[in-house]
């Protein structure tokens, strides 16, 4: 199976272009988010954090700050309860292996462990099972694990890594989720619709067609997905699992030439959840999506 690895960043850099990076962050300077490449909760909900091109952003108790720990590039980015999973590249100086591989924090991103593929992956599109740290990964060319392109999965931090067939995705996959519990149910967003798999990742069936689905994600109940649509405009909806389920829009907040490429639900509070635009736009909702908050605005935080 062919993967396209430029569909999801090409509509990024399309949406982002003319817009510039930012210089790192200095002790007592406003956060500023050059780039947004995930989004998630701590564990106890009390802290939204978003990996950066210069480390992890945390919103918390209405504050923006920089998370302890080192400035890496995080790029594909995923949480389980117990550990952040990223890939990447170090920060500049850091005389770290480029790029990561696959890396694991387990104290919020003050210290990364090294679990292998250092200087020869960086994984753009990696999900991860939040109860159970099963970890996906899509691969797009030959490593020293991986003898092909494809979507993988490891069970044990990356001791062992399986290909999965992917039978019936379309070739144009934006990215992946994993369920909160079951490890072999996978979503796929492409740029032809939403597909589920119950066979970690060796098979799929289309839930949602027609639609460019940009973002996904399992509601922590384990019966729905969240997911982002474009076509024209940005949607956002969510799904039930059951069989002859149909998709319930959820209302957005006004955005212009932009689409949700994140979406993140508080663990401690599930009602919460996080949205992030490809323009770096963060807005939080308490109540399911029924009302919005806009905490940053293209990149630039709010207090």
């Amino acid at each position: 199976m062919r993967f396209n690895k430029y569909s999801f960043h090409a509509f990024l850099l399309a949406l982002m272009l003319g817009v510039a990076t930012t210089a790192p962050v200095h002790a007592g300077e406003p956060v500023t988010l050059a780039h947004v490449h995930g989004l998630s909760f701590s564990a106890d909900g009390r802290q939204l954090l978003i990996p950066s091109h210069h480390g992890l952003a945390v919103y918390a108790d209405g504050r923006w700050s920089k998370a302890a720990g080192p400035a890496h590039d995080y790029m594909g980015y995923s949480a389980t309860r117990d550990a952040l999973y990223s890939s990447g590249h170090p920060a500049p100086g850091s005389g770290l292996a480029n790029p990561f591989g696959l890396i694991k924090s387990q104290d919020g991103g003050k210290t990364w462990q090294k679990l292998g593929l250092e200087r020869e992956s960086d994984f753009h599109a990696l999900a991860t099972s939040y109860g159970t740290n099963a970890v996906y990964v899509v691969n797009h060319q030959p490593n020293s694990r991986m003898k092909q392109a494809g979507i993988y999965y490891t069970l044990n931090d990356g001791l062992k890594w399986t290909r999965s067939a992917a039978k019936g995705l379309d070739p144009k996959l934006n990215g992946l989720a994993v369920h909160p519990t079951e490890a072999a149910l996978v979503a796929a967003g492409t740029d032809d619709g939403l597909y589920l798999s119950r066979n970690s990742a060796e098979s799929f069936e289309r839930l949602v067609g027609g639609k460019r689905v940009l973002a996904q994600s399992f509601d922590l109940d384990g019966l729905h997905l969240w997911f982002s649509t474009f076509a024209g405009k940005a949607a956002l909806a969510r799904i039930a699992l059951k069989a002859g389920s149909k998709a319930e829009e959820v209302p957005l907040p006004a955005l212009t030439e932009d689409a949700v490429a994140y979406i993140a639900q508080n663990p401690a509070s599930r009602a919460e959840i996080a949205i992030a635009t490809f323009k770096r736009s963060l807005f939080l909702s308490k109540d399911q999506g029924r009302t919005w908050t806009q905490i940053a605005k293209e990149g630039t935080t709010h207090e």
